[in-house]
Protein backbone atom coordinates (compact mmCIF):
# COMPACT_ATOMS: atom_id res chain seq x y z
CA UNK A 1 0.00 0.00 0.00
CA UNK A 2 1.01 3.22 -1.06
CA UNK A 3 1.95 5.71 2.06
CA UNK A 4 -0.99 8.74 2.05
CA UNK A 5 0.74 12.18 2.44
CA UNK A 6 -0.48 13.77 5.16
CA UNK A 7 1.57 16.24 7.72
CA UNK A 8 1.53 14.13 10.48
CA UNK A 9 0.05 10.87 11.53
CA UNK A 10 -1.30 10.01 14.75
CA UNK A 11 0.59 7.66 16.97
CA UNK A 12 -0.92 7.97 19.50
CA UNK A 13 -4.65 6.41 20.32
CA UNK A 14 -6.66 7.75 23.00
CA UNK A 15 -9.94 5.07 24.00
CA UNK A 16 -12.58 6.87 26.26
CA UNK A 17 -13.50 3.41 27.74
CA UNK A 18 -15.56 4.68 30.20
CA UNK A 19 -17.44 8.25 30.77
CA UNK A 20 -18.54 8.15 34.16
CA UNK A 21 -16.06 8.08 37.06
CA UNK A 22 -16.10 7.09 40.63
CA UNK A 23 -14.35 10.31 41.92
CA UNK A 24 -15.73 14.06 41.73
CA UNK A 25 -12.27 15.92 40.72
CA UNK A 26 -13.19 19.49 40.94
CA UNK A 27 -10.93 20.50 38.53
CA UNK A 28 -12.53 17.36 36.02
CA UNK A 29 -11.97 18.91 32.49
CA UNK A 30 -14.45 16.04 31.88
CA UNK A 31 -17.64 15.96 34.08
CA UNK A 32 -16.70 19.62 35.54
CA UNK A 33 -15.80 21.94 32.75
CA UNK A 34 -17.28 23.87 30.06
CA UNK A 35 -18.24 20.84 28.06
CA UNK A 36 -20.55 18.66 29.92
CA UNK A 37 -21.51 16.35 26.48
CA UNK A 38 -19.18 13.27 28.17
CA UNK A 39 -22.39 12.82 30.72
CA UNK A 40 -24.70 11.67 27.75
CA UNK A 41 -22.58 9.64 25.61
CA UNK A 42 -22.63 5.66 26.76
CA UNK A 43 -20.97 4.94 30.01
CA UNK A 44 -18.76 2.23 28.42
CA UNK A 45 -16.96 1.66 25.36
CA UNK A 46 -18.96 -1.01 23.54
CA UNK A 47 -16.99 -3.67 21.71
CA UNK A 48 -18.21 -2.88 18.19
CA UNK A 49 -16.65 0.53 18.78
CA UNK A 50 -13.41 -0.83 20.00
CA UNK A 51 -13.92 -3.26 16.96
CA UNK A 52 -14.31 -0.16 14.69
CA UNK A 53 -11.67 1.64 16.47
CA UNK A 54 -9.26 -0.91 16.25
CA UNK A 55 -9.68 -1.89 12.17
CA UNK A 56 -9.03 2.17 11.80
CA UNK A 57 -6.05 2.06 13.62
CA UNK A 58 -4.93 -0.69 11.39
CA UNK A 59 -5.36 1.05 8.06
CA UNK A 60 -3.93 3.92 9.52
CA UNK A 61 -0.51 1.89 10.50
CA UNK A 62 -0.49 0.29 7.38
CA UNK A 63 -1.00 3.79 5.23
CA UNK A 64 2.06 5.19 7.12
CA UNK A 65 4.28 2.42 7.68
CA UNK A 66 4.03 2.58 11.76
CA UNK A 67 6.05 -0.04 13.73
CA UNK A 68 4.26 0.86 16.91
CA UNK A 69 1.00 2.85 18.56
CA UNK A 70 0.45 3.56 21.93
CA UNK A 71 -3.13 2.86 22.41
CA UNK A 72 -4.45 4.80 25.82
CA UNK A 73 -7.12 3.42 27.94
CA UNK A 74 -9.31 6.77 29.58
CA UNK A 75 -12.18 7.93 30.77
CA UNK A 76 -13.42 8.85 33.28
CA UNK A 77 -12.34 5.82 35.01
CA UNK A 78 -11.83 3.37 32.92
CA UNK A 79 -11.66 0.61 35.66
CA UNK A 80 -15.53 1.27 35.71
CA UNK A 81 -15.65 -0.79 32.64
CA UNK A 82 -15.16 -4.03 34.21
CA UNK A 83 -12.12 -6.80 34.40
CA UNK A 84 -14.61 -8.83 31.85
CA UNK A 85 -15.42 -6.47 29.51
CA UNK A 86 -11.79 -4.96 29.28
CA UNK A 87 -10.86 -8.22 28.38
CA UNK A 88 -12.81 -8.37 25.62
CA UNK A 89 -11.64 -4.61 24.60
CA UNK A 90 -8.38 -4.80 25.00
CA UNK A 91 -8.63 -8.28 22.80
CA UNK A 92 -10.47 -6.81 19.99
CA UNK A 93 -8.05 -3.59 19.67
CA UNK A 94 -4.50 -5.78 19.93
CA UNK A 95 -6.38 -8.64 17.15
CA UNK A 96 -7.68 -5.52 15.29
CA UNK A 97 -3.94 -3.86 14.11
CA UNK A 98 -1.39 -6.19 12.48
CA UNK A 99 0.48 -8.39 14.46
CA UNK A 100 3.57 -6.87 13.14
CA UNK A 101 2.58 -3.26 14.80
CA UNK A 102 3.74 -2.86 18.06
CA UNK A 103 0.97 -1.94 20.39
CA UNK A 104 1.80 -0.30 23.59
CA UNK A 105 -1.23 -0.11 25.89
CA UNK A 106 -1.35 2.63 28.61
CA UNK A 107 -4.12 3.19 31.41
CA UNK A 108 -4.54 6.11 33.72
CA UNK A 109 -6.91 5.53 36.48
CA UNK A 110 -7.48 6.94 39.91
CA UNK A 111 -6.44 3.20 41.38
CA UNK A 112 -9.30 3.69 43.85
CA UNK A 113 -10.43 -0.20 41.72
CA UNK A 114 -7.30 -1.35 41.32
CA UNK A 115 -6.72 -5.30 42.20
CA UNK A 116 -4.97 -8.22 41.77
CA UNK A 117 -7.26 -9.49 38.98
CA UNK A 118 -6.76 -6.41 36.93
CA UNK A 119 -3.20 -6.45 37.55
CA UNK A 120 -3.06 -9.76 35.92
CA UNK A 121 -5.16 -8.64 33.10
CA UNK A 122 -2.74 -5.92 32.49
CA UNK A 123 0.12 -8.54 32.63
CA UNK A 124 -1.43 -10.19 30.04
CA UNK A 125 -1.37 -7.69 27.62
CA UNK A 126 1.34 -5.21 28.79
CA UNK A 127 -0.85 -2.46 30.11
CA UNK A 128 1.05 -0.03 32.13
CA UNK A 129 -0.63 2.11 34.61
CA UNK A 130 -0.32 5.13 35.50
CA UNK A 131 -2.11 7.10 38.55
CA UNK A 132 -3.25 10.34 39.08
CA UNK A 133 -2.68 11.56 43.11
CA UNK A 134 -1.93 15.10 43.86
CA UNK A 135 -0.13 14.91 46.95
CA UNK A 136 -0.53 14.10 50.25
CA UNK A 137 -3.94 13.43 51.66
CA UNK A 138 -4.37 17.15 52.55
CA UNK A 139 -3.45 18.26 49.41
CA UNK A 140 -4.82 15.70 47.43
CA UNK A 141 -8.33 16.17 49.23
CA UNK A 142 -8.61 19.68 48.44
CA UNK A 143 -10.33 18.15 44.85
CA UNK A 144 -10.18 15.02 44.46
CA UNK A 145 -12.95 13.73 46.92
CA UNK A 146 -15.76 11.08 46.49
CA UNK A 147 -19.27 11.96 45.30
CA UNK A 148 -20.64 11.66 48.44
CA UNK A 149 -17.73 14.44 49.76
CA UNK A 150 -15.73 12.00 51.25
CA UNK A 151 -11.75 11.73 51.16
CA UNK A 152 -10.04 9.33 48.04
CA UNK A 153 -6.39 9.33 49.19
CA UNK A 154 -6.45 5.94 51.36
CA UNK A 155 -8.00 4.29 48.27
CA UNK A 156 -5.74 5.73 45.76
CA UNK A 157 -2.76 4.69 48.17
CA UNK A 158 -3.59 1.21 48.54
CA UNK A 159 -4.25 0.63 44.99
CA UNK A 160 0.10 2.23 43.84
CA UNK A 161 1.04 -0.15 46.91
CA UNK A 162 -0.72 -3.20 44.98
CA UNK A 163 0.79 -1.60 41.64
CA UNK A 164 3.98 -1.23 43.61
CA UNK A 165 3.91 -4.86 43.88
CA UNK A 166 4.08 -5.29 40.17
CA UNK A 167 6.82 -2.13 39.29
CA UNK A 168 7.23 -3.29 35.45
CA UNK A 169 3.01 -2.22 35.24
CA UNK A 170 3.63 1.06 37.13
CA UNK A 171 3.88 3.94 34.74
CA UNK A 172 4.22 6.77 37.24
CA UNK A 173 1.86 9.40 38.90
CA UNK A 174 -0.07 12.34 37.96
CA UNK A 175 -0.65 15.39 39.65
CA UNK A 176 -2.67 18.72 38.88
CA UNK A 177 -0.30 21.75 40.43
CA UNK A 178 -2.52 23.61 43.22
CA UNK A 179 -0.82 27.04 44.55
CA UNK A 180 -2.06 25.91 48.33
CA UNK A 181 0.09 22.95 48.48
CA UNK A 182 4.06 23.41 48.95
CA UNK A 183 5.98 21.88 45.96
CA UNK A 184 8.36 20.11 48.02
CA UNK A 185 5.84 18.37 50.50
CA UNK A 186 4.21 17.56 46.88
CA UNK A 187 6.96 16.10 45.34
CA UNK A 188 8.98 14.40 48.20
CA UNK A 189 5.54 12.61 48.63
CA UNK A 190 4.81 11.12 45.36
CA UNK A 191 8.76 10.59 45.20
CA UNK A 192 8.03 8.49 47.96
CA UNK A 193 6.20 5.71 45.82
CA UNK A 194 9.43 5.29 44.30
CA UNK A 195 7.39 6.06 40.27
CA UNK A 196 9.47 6.08 36.99
CA UNK A 197 7.27 9.24 36.36
CA UNK A 198 6.47 12.19 37.90
CA UNK A 199 3.82 13.83 35.58
CA UNK A 200 3.10 18.02 37.07
CA UNK A 201 0.12 19.73 35.06
CA UNK A 202 -1.15 23.11 35.39
CA UNK A 203 -4.81 23.42 35.92
CA UNK A 204 -6.67 24.52 33.39
CA UNK A 205 -7.78 27.98 32.54
CA UNK A 206 -8.13 30.45 29.74
CA UNK A 207 -8.25 34.17 29.22
CA UNK A 208 -11.87 34.16 29.49
CA UNK A 209 -11.75 32.02 32.84
CA UNK A 210 -8.14 32.00 34.17
CA UNK A 211 -6.66 30.06 36.96
CA UNK A 212 -6.63 30.93 40.53
CA UNK A 213 -3.71 33.29 41.36
CA UNK A 214 -2.82 34.62 45.14
CA UNK A 215 -0.92 37.90 43.30
CA UNK A 216 -1.25 38.07 39.30
CA UNK A 217 1.84 40.19 38.82
CA UNK A 218 3.87 36.86 39.89
CA UNK A 219 4.65 34.05 38.10
CA UNK A 220 3.62 31.38 40.67
CA UNK A 221 3.31 28.39 38.73
CA UNK A 222 6.57 28.57 37.79
CA UNK A 223 7.97 29.72 41.24
CA UNK A 224 5.86 26.76 41.89
CA UNK A 225 7.39 23.98 39.47
CA UNK A 226 11.00 25.64 40.38
CA UNK A 227 10.77 25.03 43.27
CA UNK A 228 10.22 20.79 42.62
CA UNK A 229 13.04 21.45 39.88
CA UNK A 230 15.26 22.44 42.61
CA UNK A 231 14.37 19.45 44.97
CA UNK A 232 14.30 16.96 42.25
CA UNK A 233 18.19 18.10 41.53
CA UNK A 234 19.11 18.37 44.40
CA UNK A 235 18.60 14.59 45.54
CA UNK A 236 20.74 12.27 43.34
CA UNK A 237 19.14 9.57 44.88
CA UNK A 238 15.84 10.17 42.97
CA UNK A 239 15.37 7.49 40.23
CA UNK A 240 12.36 8.97 38.87
CA UNK A 241 11.69 11.58 36.10
CA UNK A 242 10.00 14.61 36.24
CA UNK A 243 8.34 14.73 32.49
CA UNK A 244 7.74 18.88 32.21
CA UNK A 245 11.28 19.28 33.45
CA UNK A 246 12.96 17.03 31.49
CA UNK A 247 10.86 18.19 28.33
CA UNK A 248 12.14 21.69 29.13
CA UNK A 249 15.86 20.15 29.04
CA UNK A 250 15.30 18.45 26.16
CA UNK A 251 13.52 20.84 24.37
CA UNK A 252 16.35 23.56 25.40
CA UNK A 253 19.09 20.94 24.20
CA UNK A 254 17.48 21.03 20.61
CA UNK A 255 15.65 17.58 21.00
CA UNK A 256 12.42 17.81 18.60
CA UNK A 257 9.94 16.99 20.70
CA UNK A 258 5.85 15.72 20.26
CA UNK A 259 4.68 16.61 23.69
CA UNK A 260 0.84 18.72 23.47
CA UNK A 261 2.11 20.62 26.02
CA UNK A 262 5.61 21.95 25.30
CA UNK A 263 7.76 22.57 22.14
CA UNK A 264 6.46 23.01 18.33
CA UNK A 265 6.42 19.82 16.64
CA UNK A 266 2.86 18.81 15.82
CA UNK A 267 1.25 16.22 18.61
CA UNK A 268 0.05 13.17 17.12
CA UNK A 269 -2.41 12.03 19.35
CA UNK A 270 -6.33 11.44 18.67
CA UNK A 271 -9.65 10.65 20.79
CA UNK A 272 -11.93 7.88 20.21
CA UNK A 273 -14.94 8.54 22.14
CA UNK A 274 -17.12 5.60 23.88
CA UNK A 275 -19.68 5.94 21.22
CA UNK A 276 -17.21 6.00 18.37
CA UNK A 277 -16.54 9.82 17.93
CA UNK A 278 -13.32 10.57 16.84
CA UNK A 279 -11.74 13.98 18.69
CA UNK A 280 -9.15 16.57 18.96
CA UNK A 281 -7.47 16.91 22.18
CA UNK A 282 -10.10 16.08 25.08
CA UNK A 283 -8.72 18.76 27.60
CA UNK A 284 -10.38 21.77 24.82
CA UNK A 285 -13.68 20.57 26.84
CA UNK A 286 -12.47 23.02 29.43
CA UNK A 287 -12.61 25.50 26.79
CA UNK A 288 -16.12 25.84 25.42
CA UNK A 289 -18.90 23.82 24.16
CA UNK A 290 -18.08 21.38 21.61
CA UNK A 291 -15.09 22.45 21.33
CA UNK A 292 -13.59 18.93 20.61
CA UNK A 293 -16.16 17.58 18.24
CA UNK A 294 -15.00 17.16 14.47
CA UNK A 295 -18.46 15.75 13.49
CA UNK A 296 -16.36 11.50 12.69
CA UNK A 297 -16.52 8.39 13.75
CA UNK A 298 -14.91 5.12 13.69
CA UNK A 299 -17.98 3.65 11.66
CA UNK A 300 -17.57 5.76 8.72
CA UNK A 301 -14.16 8.20 9.03
CA UNK A 302 -10.77 7.10 8.52
CA UNK A 303 -7.85 8.62 10.77
CA UNK A 304 -6.10 10.38 7.74
CA UNK A 305 -9.75 12.16 7.54
CA UNK A 306 -9.29 13.05 10.82
CA UNK A 307 -5.44 14.46 10.11
CA UNK A 308 -6.96 16.53 7.33
CA UNK A 309 -9.70 18.04 9.67
CA UNK A 310 -9.93 21.84 9.47
CA UNK A 311 -10.31 22.03 13.60
CA UNK A 312 -6.78 19.83 13.59
CA UNK A 313 -5.02 21.90 10.93
CA UNK A 314 -3.71 23.98 13.49
CA UNK A 315 -2.29 20.97 15.11
CA UNK A 316 -0.41 20.48 11.87
CA UNK A 317 1.60 23.70 11.33
CA UNK A 318 4.91 23.16 12.76
CA UNK A 319 6.90 26.16 14.25
CA UNK A 320 4.67 29.38 15.05
CA UNK A 321 2.72 30.04 12.34
CA UNK A 322 -0.48 28.99 14.36
CA UNK A 323 0.46 30.95 17.07
CA UNK A 324 -0.02 34.91 18.88
CA UNK A 325 2.41 37.69 17.14
CA UNK A 326 3.41 37.86 20.51
CA UNK A 327 5.27 34.47 20.85
CA UNK A 328 6.51 34.25 16.81
CA UNK A 329 9.20 36.61 18.16
CA UNK A 330 10.19 35.28 21.65
CA UNK A 331 13.25 33.71 22.42
CA UNK A 332 12.21 30.82 24.66
CA UNK A 333 9.05 29.53 21.76
CA UNK A 334 11.09 26.32 20.59
CA UNK A 335 10.57 25.48 24.40
CA UNK A 336 7.30 26.79 25.95
CA UNK A 337 5.63 25.85 22.02
CA UNK A 338 3.27 29.17 23.25
CA UNK A 339 1.94 27.12 25.79
CA UNK A 340 -0.78 23.79 25.60
CA UNK A 341 -3.57 25.19 23.74
CA UNK A 342 -6.29 24.94 25.85
CA UNK A 343 -4.25 27.84 27.77
CA UNK A 344 -4.23 29.95 24.73
CA UNK A 345 -8.13 30.10 24.19
CA UNK A 346 -9.81 33.44 24.54
CA UNK A 347 -13.45 33.94 23.08
CA UNK A 348 -12.52 37.07 20.80
CA UNK A 349 -9.17 35.48 19.31
CA UNK A 350 -9.65 32.11 19.62
CA UNK A 351 -6.48 30.19 20.28
CA UNK A 352 -4.06 32.78 18.65
CA UNK A 353 -3.44 34.20 21.97
CA UNK A 354 0.33 33.70 24.64
CA UNK A 355 -0.82 31.20 26.98
CA UNK A 356 -2.09 32.01 30.70
CA UNK A 357 0.58 30.69 31.84
CA UNK A 358 3.00 32.54 29.63
CA UNK A 359 5.27 34.03 32.50
CA UNK A 360 4.83 30.97 34.58
CA UNK A 361 6.66 29.27 31.65
CA UNK A 362 8.96 31.82 30.99
CA UNK A 363 10.11 32.11 34.42
CA UNK A 364 10.89 27.94 34.51
CA UNK A 365 12.26 27.49 31.38
CA UNK A 366 15.10 30.06 32.74
CA UNK A 367 15.26 28.94 35.97
CA UNK A 368 15.96 25.56 34.25
CA UNK A 369 18.18 26.84 31.33
CA UNK A 370 20.04 28.91 34.21
CA UNK A 371 20.57 25.67 36.18
CA UNK A 372 22.09 23.73 33.18
CA UNK A 373 24.34 26.55 32.29
CA UNK A 374 25.97 26.03 36.00
CA UNK A 375 26.52 22.88 35.19
CA UNK A 376 28.64 23.25 31.88
CA UNK A 377 25.60 22.53 29.38
CA UNK A 378 25.51 23.45 26.16
CA UNK A 379 21.92 24.73 24.84
CA UNK A 380 20.84 24.71 21.36
CA UNK A 381 20.84 27.80 19.43
CA UNK A 382 17.14 27.70 18.87
CA UNK A 383 16.37 27.83 22.48
CA UNK A 384 18.70 30.96 24.02
CA UNK A 385 19.63 30.93 27.23
CA UNK A 386 18.22 32.97 30.28
CA UNK A 387 19.58 35.99 30.33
Amino acid sequence: MTRLEVAVPFRTFILKIANRCNIDCDYCFVFNSKDQAARHLPARMGLDVAQAAARRIGEHVMAHGLPSVHVVLHGGEPLLAGVRHMADLLAAVRDGIPASTEVHFELQTNATLLSETWLDLFEQYGVVVGVSLDGPPAANDRHRLTHHGRSSSASTVRGIELLRSRPHLFAGLLAVVDLANDPVEVHDYLASFEPPVIDFGFPHGTHDDPPHRNDPSVPEYGLWMSQVYDAWLNRPDHQHSVRMLEDIVALSSGVRSSVETLGLAPPTSVVIESDGSIEGVDTLRSVEEGATSLGLDVFNDSFDTAVRHPKLRHRQQEGTVALAEECQGCPLVAVCGGGYLPHRFSTDRGYRNPSVYCADLAYLIRHVQGSLQGYGWVLDAAAPAAP
